[in-house]
């Protein structure tokens, strides 16, 4: 659709009494056919930002609004500020260029095509960026087959005998990177045919001023830019690091001969998942963390538990370790830090650094474009995703935080239509739900207890152990627990933290509930599906007002 074929709307509301009423608005008028963008600025505002087709109907409009239980009145329309060039620019440039080929720039890419602009996509590495080649994806696949063969040896149930056997790790090698190769060609490279709007092009992108770019010794001027070039793992300057070399969380997963032992620098979610991962399989795994808990920034309760479960199979915990120097000799390596007091020394045949990742924004010309960079690389954006340069957006890992794909696909949908239609559309990342892929999995969204108590709420705290959930009984694993953050002033939720078998599969309820609104009270009400663990929020909910211990099967 050409740029003169949109219009802005904006839009009289009444009727909106919260955040919920205002994403409710939100969802009504998206659902219309031909609106590309929506925004509703609070609902104190009273009002909705609306791009659509010039062929969208007030009255369709209204209705939509009405059937949602609120009122709409249309109060103006105009067309969309024209740009020097739209879709179809007469000479043949770019109204679009996304810069970084993984999920945040193909979700950029993909919506302007859906949009009906011409975008280059462009990409100096292999295509797909970080989670289907060195993250999500090939982490995943191991974490799974390590806990199938770790199952093998657990004696659950009597009378079912299992024995883990001789594990082929070479062969499990060879899997992963079979999936990773599939993968990357189903979900990106074959993805691109399907978008005939959008050309690919290899290479490395510098810009060179207002929305210049250079690539391959070729300028281009698209009219909007879209920074999406992902991340990559960082380490810390430890006296000696550098010099003896250390595995990335890349490198760790190549390995085709399973190390003796290994030392994990770094108890956060990579760090974890990897160093389970590796002890499961086999090697003497000895996990070192500078704070004083693994996975840091999770609830405290959580983080206390896991290490329970994580040192119960073997694997060594450290926290509150500061790593001071690191060595290698002959074929091991050495790490002297302080513990308690004391100097430690801590040895073995490989060292992992898992401590955290840094955007990928060097040497690219960012800055002197007018894009802001921030202590660690990240670029500086706005609420709408839009840098200091007017013309340049960015989105996903190269902001610096939330480094998870689905957010990065969030982002790279939002900048896309902010930087195109001037949707408008605010970047909101408080209900993110995080998993973290150890076992049992720790899954959360929104915030912790102590967090709660920092903002001032009046909080209410319900912890259920899953020994309560009863399928965890009926599962023989009551490994974790469900804790709901609750605000006592509107009886709704502030965070729910979990550490369960699968949390990553009951999260999602929290996170709706949260997103819309939903009280405790609710929750409550609500039939959740007996012998499931998600049926473990109801309990965790219940228990806010009553001891679950002495409830029936199902009885709320």
């Amino acid at each position: 659709m050409a740029v003169a074929e949109l219009e802005q709307l904006e839009l009289n509301v009444q009727g909106m009494t919260c955040e919920s009423c205002a994403l409710h608005v939100e969802k009504a008028l998206e659902k219309v056919e031909g609106v590309r963008g929506v925004r509703v600025p609070g609902w104190e505002s009273g009002r909705a930002e609306v791009t659509a087709a010039s062929n969208v109907t007030d009255e369709e409009l209204a209705s939509a609004v009405r059937d949602a239980g609120y009122r709409a009145q249309i109060e103006r329309r105009k067309p969309l500020e024209s740009r020097s060039a739209g879709n179809g620019r007469a000479d043949g440039g770019y109204d679009l260029m996304v810069i970084g080929g993984g999920s945040a720039g193909f979700a950029a890419a993909i919506k302007g095509a859906e949009l009906g602009f011409n975008v280059a996509l462009v990409e100096a590495g292999t295509i797909g960026g970080t989670c289907v080649n060195v993250g999500c994806v090939p982490s995943k696949t191991l974490i799974r087959a390590m806990e199938q063969f770790h199952l093998a040896g657990e004696q659950r149930f009597r009378g079912v005998r299992t024995t883990a056997g001789h594990l082929m790790w070479p062969q499990v090698v060879d899997q992963k990177d079979k999936l990773v190769s599939e993968m990357r060609q189903s979900k990106y490279a074959d993805v691109l045919a399907a978008y005939p709007e959008i050309t690919y092009i290899k290479g490395r992108a510098r810009l060179t001023g207002d929305n210049g770019v250079q690539i391959n010794g070729e300028s281009f001027t698209p009219n909007k830019i879209v920074i999406a070039t992902g991340a990559h793992p960082w380490a810390p300057p430890i006296p000696g690091l550098r010099a003896a070399g250390y595995l990335t969380s890349t490198m760790v997963m190549e390995l085709r001969e399973l190390p003796d032992s290994l030392i994990v620098l770094g108890g956060n979610a990579v760090g974890l998942e990897l160093a389970q991962t590796f002890a499961r399989a086999g090697t003497y795994v000895t996990l070192v963390e500078l704070l004083p808990r693994i996975a840091p920034f999770e609830d405290e309760d959580i983080s206390a538990a896991l290490t329970g479960y994580l040192e119960g199979e073997g694997m060594r915990v450290i926290t509150g370790f500061e790593t001071k120097k690191v060595e290698k000799r002959g074929e091991r390596f050495y790490l002297t830090g302080s513990h308690a007091g004391e100097e430690v020394v801590l040895d073995a045949e490989q060292l992992l650094v898992a401590t955290g990742r840094r955007p990928n924004t060097a040497d690219m010309g960012l800055e002197e474009a007018g894009v802001r960079l921030e202590r660690r690389g990240e670029v500086l954006v706005n609420d709408r995703l839009q840098t200091e340069n007017p013309d340049v957006y960015a989105a996903g890992d190269v902001l610096g935080e939330d480094m998870f794909v689905y957010v990065a696909a969030y982002g790279g949908i939002l900048a896309a239509e902010n930087a195109l239609v001037s949707a408008g559309r605010v970047y909101d990342t408080s209900t993110i739900p995080r998993v973290t892929f150890t076992d049992p999995q720790i899954a959360s969204a929104g915030l912790t207890e102590d967090q709660a108590r920092e903002e001032e709420y009046e909080v209410q705290v319900s912890t259920l152990p899953m020994a309560q959930v009863p399928r965890a009984l009926a599962a023989h694993d009551t490994r974790g627990l469900i804790k709901l953050v609750v605000d006592g002033t509107t009886n709704r939720l502030l965070g729910a933290h979990i550490l369960a078998p699968e949390a990553g599969e009951i999260i999602q309820t929290a996170v709706l509930a949260m997103r819309f609104g939903i009280t405790v009270e609710q929750l409550r009400e609500t039939m959740f599906p007996y012998l499931t663990n998600v049926e473990g929020i109801k309990l965790a909910a219940l228990g806010l007002e009553k001891d679950v211990a002495l409830l029936s099967c199902c009885a709320g």
